[in-house]
């Protein structure tokens, strides 16, 4: 059980070693490949952040009594928003936001939406109900039962729904490279360019060991 927790951690090491090699081979050199690496997560996080806020309050709104008959309205919404593919939103995004990070946050904040949305619900409405009745018989009120109650016990479901959406951000942050955004997508598109399999292969090694890690270190985070 242990190898298995510990393989996303694995697999991020041996394809960072992938994608160091490529640099004594004419590749993207260390030091540029950890600068992308450095600007990939803050890219990553600057989406994914505020797509995790807003499926957390959309997920808790609608298993809310009152508000019950907007939830097929909300799954629909963020459906919706993850149905386009990241690189069509960047490119719709760029006349409206420029070249830099601006289009590809918004591909991230609608890509992530929909899974912390679901992971939300599903764990809001696995909480027992007799837990919610038992609170508010003492004395809370809906908000206090929420708060005190309802998200310390669905929390770790929860953290199941955030981890997939931050391994979306990551592995989907490499497309942030079409609008000019300093990412371990850059390689990729000069590689493309350039018909130089060698700088395609690190990005995307390199890319796929940051998604791995974040994998990993994700799933210590719900084990604790």
């Amino acid at each position: 059980m242990r190898r298995l927790r510990a393989a996303p951690l694995l697999l991020a090491g041996g394809l960072a070693l992938v994608a160091l090699l490529p640099a004594w081979f004419g590749g993207f050199p260390a030091g540029r490949l950890a600068a992308l690496a450095l600007g990939h997560v803050g890219l990553a996080l600057a989406g994914v952040i505020p797509a995790a806020l807003i499926g957390l309050a959309l997920g808790i709104l609608v298993t809310r009594p009152a508000l019950l008959a907007l939830r097929p309205a909300a799954d629909a919404l963020a459906a919706g928003a993850q149905a386009v593919p990241p690189v069509v939103v960047v490119a719709l995004a760029v006349p409206a936001f420029g070249f830099g990070w601006g289009p590809t946050i918004l591909a991230l904040l609608l890509y992530g939406i929909m899974p912390v949305l679901r992971a939300t619900v599903a764990a809001l409405e696995a909480v027992p109900p007799d837990a919610r009745l038992a609170a508010l018989a003492l004395g809370y009120t809906p908000a206090g039962a929420l708060r005190e109650v309802e998200l310390p016990l669905a929390w770790p479901l929860v953290l199941d729904g955030l981890r997939v959406a931050l391994v979306l951000a990551v592995a989907t942050a490499a497309v942030g490279a079409l609008a000019g955004a300093s990412t371990l997508g850059t390689p990729i598109v000069l590689g493309l360019q350039n018909q130089n399999q060698l700088l395609v292969l690190q990005g995307a090694a390199a890319t796929a060991a940051l998604a791995f890690a974040a994998e990993g270190l994700l799933l210590a985070v719900v084990r604790r």
